[in-house]
């Protein structure tokens, strides 16, 4: 559905952040040109797997929908093309991940250039925002993480933080920009002004602290790793299976606890007294329990269960195989130089 045909990006971010943000806007129906540097490989991009014909998976998911142009902003020649675009084709929005001071140095801040374009929206994103002591600092995933507070209670006692196979900071801080962009977006069609958004990866992670660190904030108690039922003291969490594969609880309110404890056949649990908080108590039975029967096994008891308790699936199980994400489109083929290619959809369903 095409829902942002008035607004025209020009997209200047490489790696996740911005990419990720743009493509999303791209799908909801945003004109989206990518500018690329020359000379200046994404690394994200050009990550493997390749088609026979050399697209990346990653370029077929955050580029299919998109326009790309290749400009070098450290000549006249490129500057002059973008500030050509935004005067001559109607671009009224940019989107830069460049470190603070960046886009200055190219003649393309946004006090530059608003005083051409008075309606644009700007965008920048970055690790640590515009202004403060880490401003000028390099930082991935893992640093913001880290800064962050999340990882500090995280992961287990013994191992310590846990390495995240995803890129929480940097999908967070797409969503954030994004979130700017259309509230930006909505203001411009009442007042026709400009306006400069600012987006930090590290302020993006910072109420993914989420309760805990709320809680942390009141009493000054920093939270510890498995110091909460949240975060593996209790029952919620992953269990191993005899076969060596994994299932999730999170039966942690009363109908899906009561569940759980008849189906592992601990009914007399609910008759002592056990609760959602005091149930740690009893983890490790129920470790046992998990490691007595199969993977399988255990997705065949739970389906018809209504006990929060469901599979740890591999990837192409969940994007491939599952007929859930079939059913709800959570992935799509898309066409990108010719070549058909399975990627993810836009999370966001609309209809009329």
């Amino acid at each position: 559905m095409n829902l942002l045909d008035d607004l025209k990006i020009l997209d200047l971010t490489t790696l996740l952040p911005g990419p990720y943000a743009t493509w999303q806007l791209a799908e909801m129906g945003a004109k989206v040109t990518k500018i690329t540097a020359p000379n200046r490989p994404d690394l994200v991009l050009e990550m493997e797997p390749k088609t026979e014909n050399g697209i990346s998976a990653n370029y077929a998911w955050m580029n299919h929908a998109k326009d790309e142009i290749v400009l070098d902003l450290k000549s006249e020649d490129g500057v002059n093309e973008v500030k050509r675009l935004i005067k001559e084709e109607g671009y009224n929005c940019i989107i830069e991940q460049f470190r603070p001071g960046t886009m200055a140095k190219f003649g393309l801040s946004y006090d530059e250039v608003k005083e051409f374009a008075p309606d644009i929206i700007y965008c920048s994103l970055s690790g640590y925002g515009q202004n403060g002591p880490y401003k000028d600092r390099a930082g991935h995933d893992i640093n913001y993480l880290a800064l962050s507070g999340v990882a500090s209670f995280s992961g287990r006692k013994e191992s310590g933080p846990v390495l995240y196979g995803s890129q929480i900071g940097d999908i967070a801080s797409s969503l954030n920009a994004i979130i700017g962009i259309l509230a930006a977006h909505n203001k411009r069609k009442e007042n026709g002004k400009a306006i400069f958004i600012d987006v930090g990866i590290l302020d993006s992670l910072i109420p993914l602290n989420s309760m805990l660190g709320a809680g942390s904030m009141l009493d000054n108690n920093n939270p510890t790793r498995e110091c909460h039922w949240l975060n593996g003291s209790g029952i919620y969490d992953f269990y191993q299976t005899k076969d060596g594969r994994y299932i999730s609880i999170g039966s942690v309110e009363g109908k899906f606890f009561k569940t759980l404890l008849e189906v592992l056949g601990h009914e007399d649990w609910l008759e002592e007294g056990v609760t959602i908080e005091s149930a740690g108590q009893y983890k490790e039975q129920i470790i046992e329990d998990i490691k007595s029967k199969t993977f399988d096994q255990w997705v065949q008891i739970f389906k018809e269960k209504d006990a929060c308790v469901e599979p740890v699936l591999s990837v192409t199980e969940a994007l491939v195989e599952s007929e859930n994400t079939k059913e709800r489109s959570s992935t799509q083929k898309v066409k990108v130089k010719g070549e058909e290619i399975l990627t993810y959809a836009n999370p966001i369903k609309f209809k009329n």
